[in-house]
């Protein structure tokens, strides 16, 4: 249908062309379409059936997340000539992340990207506080072999094709409403929202804080209406999402990154033509590298954002970054402890980072 279509457009173009023979040839009417070249016109994969793919996430319009995907959603287009319709659907308006990666596991959605690990949580084990301290190094051990054998293990457990691993938002930083963070006593008796993550739980509740479980959509009005003290986000999340008119305290610790995986339903994905299959791959690695660089890039405006609103922002000595470090060290053993990852595993990734020392 589309090539008939597009056969029917040019030739109503030449009958134009024909018709209007004594209008100067340099200057073509505005009705008038530019000759497509051989190429342009040719569908590689014209003998191909043609699919639709609908992603979700929780970020809003103008977060890197969303950003990247709809750069996915043209590439992918473009490079299969239209034979993948790619739909991106944000803001949480499918549910929360743990709602939409069931959809995704179930295939009533082909694909979901956000910190969810309710179903794998050995992907957390890259979420442990102080693992890395720059991009290099993230980078580094999201595309490590060590990483690629834990998607791997996801995918089996969730019926999911991970396509790619980046960084979900930049380093985390802390907030609340009663007082500066200074130290990690200062997080004593505060009610911190976290995500299910067990990583972060662990975290607040091994320096004293009252951890309580909110959904990413819900955490402003839980915050405006003293549900919970505080909570830790990036910075271009928190500017995303007008946290800072709902918390005046923030420090900048840095202590965690989240990784933000790309589930793709494997039925679907594994139903594709071959080369579709490596094109999404292709994509999604491009998808990947443009939302760390957007974050990059937008970091130091999001931290501006929030000064500019009149929050606090609180930068730790060297000494008071040490506390927080040796305060989260707990974290560590009780990874092991659960499964999460091995004591070997952790050498690995120590390793892993060490090699890649910094940028």
């Amino acid at each position: 249908m589309r090539r008939k279509l597009l056969v029917l457009l040019l030739c109503c173009g030449l009958l134009a062309g024909l018709s209007c023979a004594c209008a100067p040839a340099s200057k073509p009417l505005p009705s008038q379409a530019p000759a497509l070249s051989d190429e342009q016109t040719e569908d590689p994969y014209k003998d191909f059936d043609f699919f639709t793919m609908t992603i979700a996430h929780a970020q809003p319009q103008g977060n890197p997340r969303s950003v990247s995907l709809e750069k996915f959603a043209q590439d992918v287009e473009a490079a299969t000539h239209g034979h993948i319709a790619v739909e991106v659907i944000g803001d949480s308006e499918l549910g929360s992340e743990r709602e939409m990666l069931e959809q995704c596991m179930a295939g009533t959605i082909q694909g979901m990207r956000g910190g969810q690990y309710d179903f794998s949580p050995r992907l957390m084990m890259f979420t442990l506080p102080f693992l890395t301290s720059n991009r290099s190094q993230i980078t580094a051990l999201l595309k490590s072999d060590l990483a690629k054998r834990v998607c791997a293990e996801a995918e089996e457990a969730t019926g999911t094709v991970i396509l790619n691993l980046c960084d979900a938002g930049g380093y985390r930083q802390m907030s609340n409403n009663v007082r500066p963070i200074k130290s990690p006593q200062d997080l004593a008796g505060l009610k911190m929202r976290t995500n299910t993550m067990e990583t972060t739980i662990m975290a607040f509740e091994a320096m004293g804080a009252e951890t309580i479980s909110i959904p990413y959509a819900d955490l402003y009005m839980s915050l405006d209406t003293n549900v919970a003290d505080g909570q830790d986000n990036p910075w271009i999340n928190v500017s995303n999402m007008k946290f800072y008119q709902v918390q005046k305290y923030f420090t900048e610790v840095n202590y965690q990154f989240h990784v933000d995986p790309f589930y793709v339903n494997a039925q679907w994905f594994n139903a594709l033509p071959s080369q579709f299959q490596d094109i999404l791959r292709t994509c999604a690695d491009d998808m990947g590298a443009y939302n760390d660089l957007l974050i990059d890039e937008g970091n130091q405006a999001a931290k501006d954002a929030i000064l500019d609103s009149g929050a606090e922002i609180y930068v730790p000595t060297v000494q008071e970054m040490d506390a927080f470090r040796s305060a989260m060290l707990p974290v560590y053993d009780q990874c092991v402890e659960q499964g999460i990852c091995t004591a070997q595993e952790l050498l690995d990734m120590q390793v892993i980072v060490a090699q890649d020392g910094g940028e």
